[in-house]
């Protein structure tokens, strides 16, 4: 968290390329670790059956800070470029003084034994996990765009379906947790990627006010709410052992960072070299769902004939 502070207030000075890629790399380190540490260390200290439901609680702080970057980045903004940093940099501050002695003191219980190689049904999560990330990469970087540029229709319009993918990814998490800890996590992680995949798609079809709505707020929702599900899923795959559990949600925010750079880079590569590149970039990250869903039901269906 202090890292984070300290690279948000050194993005606020313009000193080169170099600079701004160093501490834009070191906030990306410190948020990937903050996802991969945050959740196990506070799940560890609760009972089983409160795990779902607060692996949601803890994952609506990242759906929080969405919706809160839709109104407050534009609000800083106006007072500059530099006072923009400044300012992200002091509430960063102020809720990592906030939180600062809340964290568990005690460390989880650690597993006797070396943890034995990960599962076929483990190792596709990780797969499921970085093409999610594939699939996410289209609204979390390009909805605004396409919707001020792509559609004509100005960046206040844009911002507005931001802060509203925003209030999705507020609620998202609580509802993955809710659904997951009722239904089981592997048949709603399906149906995660189902419905992303719809609300992916959607786009290429309909972009009247509607459809817009709907699309952002979904994948919105999902987004958090994914990490919800899949720290649940690794829960089912690996029980009582929270070392284990700990070690595998690595893994897999190890894979999304590896989708979500893949796809970042390829996205942008492809906008760059076409001169409508908004279609390619949703089908593919809808084909990214799909074939999501696809590995998880061809492991269900080998675990079955096995």
């Amino acid at each position: 968290m202090a890292l984070t502070v300290a690279s948000l207030l050194a993005c606020a000075f313009p000193f080169g390329f170099a600079w701004y890629f160093l501490w834009r790399f070191v906030s990306g380190l410190t948020g990937g670790a903050a996802m991969a540490l945050a959740a196990p260390t506070v799940l560890a200290h609760l009972p089983p059956k409160r795990r779902a439901i607060a692996g949601g609680a803890v994952f609506t702080g990242v759906g929080l800070g969405i919706a809160a970057s839709g109104t407050l980045v534009p609000a800083l903004v106006a007072w500059g470029i530099q006072e923009a940093w400044i300012g992200l940099a002091a509430v960063a501050l102020a809720l990592t003084v906030i939180t600062w002695r809340d964290w568990p003191h005690e460390a989880p219980p650690v597993a006797a034994a070396p943890p034995p190689q990960p599962s076929g049904a483990l190792r596709a999560l990780y797969l499921e996990y970085a093409l999610n990330a594939v699939g996410q990469v289209p609204h979390m970087v390009f909805l605004v765009d396409f919707i001020a540029r792509g559609l004509g229709r100005g960046l206040v319009a844009g911002g507005q379906y931001w802060t509203v993918f925003g209030i999705g990814a507020v609620i998202g998490p609580l509802i993955g947790g809710h659904l997951g800890g009722r239904f089981g996590f592997r048949p709603v992680l399906r149906a995660c990627f189902a419905w992303q995949a719809a609300c992916v798609a959607l786009l290429l079809v309909a972009t009247s006010g509607p459809a817009l709505l709907v699309s952002s707020f979904v994948v919105g929702a999902s987004v958090p709410g994914s990490v919800a599900i899949v720290i649940g899923r690794t829960h089912e795959l690996i029980p009582h052992d929270p070392a284990r559990q700990a070690a595998a949600w690595s893994y897999c925010t190890l894979a999304f960072a590896i989708g979500q750079a893949i796809a970042g880079y390829g996205y942008s590569y492809i906008f760059a070299h076409s001169t409508d590149g908004y279609p390619v970039i949703f089908a593919l990250g809808a084909c990214a769902m799909l074939a999501g869903l696809a590995v998880d039901f061809a492991v269900g269906r080998r675990r079955q004939g096995s």
